[in-house]
Formats: C-alpha cells, structure tokens, sequence
C-alpha cells in the first residue's frame, strides 16, 4: 500500500518561514515541550512510539474517508493523487510521508521550528517532496488557501480557543472538501488510560503531554464545527489490542477517536482529481 515512488516534484523548494507571533491561540509551553523532544520524532522506539504505532490505524481512517468523500478506489495505487492536502501540527511528518507515497501534494506546518527541520531532513532522506513550513493555519488562510482535505491530528486537545481553532481549519477547506479531526475525549476512562496509564505507568508518552481539562467530548467538538460551518459525517473510535499489540479502529470513542466532516455548503466533491489549487 506505501510502496516508494521515485524522487517526484510535488512541490519546488520552498523557503524557511517564521512564526509570526501575532496569533495567540498558540500554548508556548506545548511548543517548548515538543521542541524537546525534535530528535526522537523518527525513533519508533523513542518519545513517539506511541504515534509510529497509531500510524497504520491513523493512515487507513484518513485514506478511506478521504477516498470515500471524493469516491476513490482506497486499495488503488497512489489512490490519493492530485489532491491538496493539509497537516495542521505535523510534528516530524509521520502522516505526511505516508500521504505524499499515495500521491497527496501536502503542506504540512507546525509552530514548532525543530520539528519542520527533522520533518525536512527526514523526507529528504526518503526521496519524498513535501512542502514543510513552520507555521500556524491563521497564516494560511490569511493567504486565502484551500485544501481538498485538512488534517488535524492530536492538535485540538493542545490549543487554548478550540472552537477558533476549528473555525480557521474550516475556513482551509474548500466548498467540496473534508476536514478530519482526531483527539482524547473528557471521561474518567480516558483519564486513567491516556494519562495515568500511558504517561505514568507504561511510560509511552512523556508526563505532561496532556491536559484532562483539554480533552474534548464528541458533543463539544461537533459543536464547534457546526458553528464553523462543518457537518460532521462520521466518527469513529481508536483502541488498543493489548492482545496484539495493535491499534484497530472502533465504535468505542471513549478515549481516543476521529470525526471526519463537510463543508456545510451542499456542493458535491468531483469525481476524479480535483482542480489543484495554487499558493
């Protein structure tokens, strides 16, 4: 399914951009805390195990929903090519190298300037064209940008304004497009699993990493995206198999989960490729 292209121009190289520090709905101790951690981000047995595990599980949601909304084959090679896709905190790329191998043209940004650098160096190393920018999403759609898919992946729980935060990834996504959305829910069971459990006892993240009064019920999220103009059209639950060892997908949303949404504009996506939209 990920099998290696060859060395193909998404996109020309593109310059080092700066933060620009007017936009406030940024925690600078989550940028510090990540930055810390920059040289782990390709280590599958480092600070991000638990990310490199939820690849596989993470990658097959994304890519049926995505194919599924523009009515693609998702067992088709580079079944993802042509369309515009954006990362919203991609950290060192984990899900944007895998979406580049089916042939998304990606922009992926994040705040933190050490986690573009080893995104950079890593997709470089694997022959792999990706426009990386350190960057927040209101400067994006400051430029008037639009993606046929915005991605925004264990981000929400970490941003103080949520909603604000929904609201600029709706204004991302064009008329026909989709907006995928996954993070921690607020319950006693998350609590224990996500926090107590993977930060102090089993060690997989380190402690901090997350905030229990940050976590976000499927009601407050979908909330926020209706009033963004977003009509969520699918949610679904991520648990771990402690049998094998494994992620799967599921209809248990009480700790970790997706909701997948359209713009609530009533156009209908295109069959086929899409319109590439320019920068």
């Amino acid at each position: 399914m990920l099998d290696k292209p060859g060395h193909e121009q998404v996109y020309g190289p593109m310059p080092a951009r700066e933060l620009d520090t007017e936009f406030k709905n940024l925690d600078q101790t989550e940028i510090k805390r990540f930055a810390a951690l920059a040289s782990e981000w390709w280590t599958p047995q480092g600070k991000f195990r638990t990310l490199h595990e939820l690849g596989p599980v993470r990658l097959t949601y994304i890519r049926d929903r995505i194919c599924h909304h523009y009515k693609r084959d998702p067992n088709a090679h580079r079944c993802l090519k042509g369309l515009r896709i954006l990362d919203i905190g991609c950290g060192g790329g984990l899900i944007a190298e895998p979406l580049a191998r089916l042939g998304a043209q990606i922009i992926a940004i994040d705040p933190g300037a050490d986690a573009i650098q080893a995104a950079r160096h890593h997709a470089e190393g694997q022959n792999l064209t990706i426009d990386y920018r350190v960057a927040q999403p209101e400067q994006l759609a400051r430029e008037n940008m639009a993606f046929d898919a915005v991605l925004c992946l264990e981000v929400v729980e970490h941003v103080p304004d949520m909603p604000a935060f929904v609201k600029i990834c709706a204004d991302l996504t064009t008329s026909t497009g989709l907006a995928i959305f996954s993070t921690i829910n607020r319950t006693l069971k998350a609590f224990a699993l996500a926090i107590v459990g993977a930060e102090y006892i089993l060690r997989w993240l380190p402690v901090g990493t997350h905030s229990w009064d940050r976590f976000i019920t499927p009601d407050e999220l979908r909330a926020a995206m209706a009033a963004a103009g977003l009509d969520a059209d699918d949610i679904r639950g991520m648990v771990f198999d402690p049998l094998g060892g494994t992620w799967q997908l599921s209809g248990d949303t009480d700790v970790n989960y997706f909701i997948s949404a359209q713009r609530q504009t009533g156009d209908t996506p295109p069959d086929g490729v899409p319109p590439v939209l320019h920068a």
